[in-house]
């Protein structure tokens, strides 16, 4: 029980060292956003993870840039990064964000900063009586187990990300599934109606070329075509 509580004692010394700041932040069409932390030791580990949620393609702009203007590492069109950078100099650094490459689609943006700026040496107390041996075989557990905690976080970022993508592919997909289908009723019926109209029109243009007439033999000829007519009633003028 005492050597657990020992173990949890220097966990918490362990992250006490690191502080960081998660954000989801919604980055407009043609928009820049930056954010800034500040060093105040040098030699310090900067941990900078960013992924695109959703959004258009999935990818930004991004640029990390140091004290006095200092460029660190940027890129075009990434979907997500995960880098870790030694601090060289004591300032603020600035993490800038750009969808101006967009011009309609608004993208959400997950990121964290983590800053650690302390060696796990100085972390660690050893305890009277301790060989060395013994506290470095303890040390370095705890840093593995740090270690492997701070992958499990990734893989689950990661998994987070690659759902949220997913889903997104699903609702577009849907979305196209029903414009298609509402534009197939649509000609479907359209067609329906045009077939109507021209069917209709054939009825009514065979009743105007049909005429009632009576002959000279003493029956009416109904429905008979315009040229017949004619033809009967100069049969009989001419019997006249």
């Amino acid at each position: 029980m005492r050597f657990s509580s020992m173990i949890f004692g220097l966990l918490a010394l362990a992250v006490s060292t690191v502080y960081g700041t998660a954000l989801t932040y919604k980055l407009g069409a043609s928009e820049r956003a930056c954010f800034f932390t500040n060093i105040e030791i040098a030699q310090a580990k900067i941990a900078f993870y960013f992924a695109v949620q959703s959004g258009g393609s999935f990818d930004v702009d991004y640029s990390v840039v140091g004290p006095n203007d200092k460029r660190i590492m940027e890129g075009q069109k990434e979907r997500q990064g995960d880098f870790v950078f030694t601090a060289q100099t004591v300032g603020e650094y600035r993490f800038c964000f750009s969808n101006e490459m967009s011009t309609y689609a608004d993208k959400m943006v997950d990121f964290e900063i983590a800053v650690e700026h302390e060696s796990k040496s100085a972390l660690l107390p050893q305890k009277a009586g301790s060989s060395p041996e013994q506290h470095s075989s303890l040390e370095d557990s705890i840093f593995k187990v740090s270690g492997q905690l701070s992958t499990i976080s990734r893989m689950q970022k990661y998994f987070r990300t690659r759902e949220n993508r997913n889903f997104s592919t699903v609702r577009s997909t849907e979305q196209r599934i029903f414009n298609f289908s509402l534009i197939e009723v649509i000609m479907m019926v359209g067609m329906a109606v045009l077939q109507v109209l021209v069917v209709r029109f054939f009825f009514q243009g065979a009743r105007k070329g049909k005429s009632h007439i009576r002959n000279p033999f003493g029956f009416t000829l109904t429905g008979a075509p315009a040229r017949l007519c004619m033809k009967c009633m100069g049969e009989d003028h001419s019997l006249g």
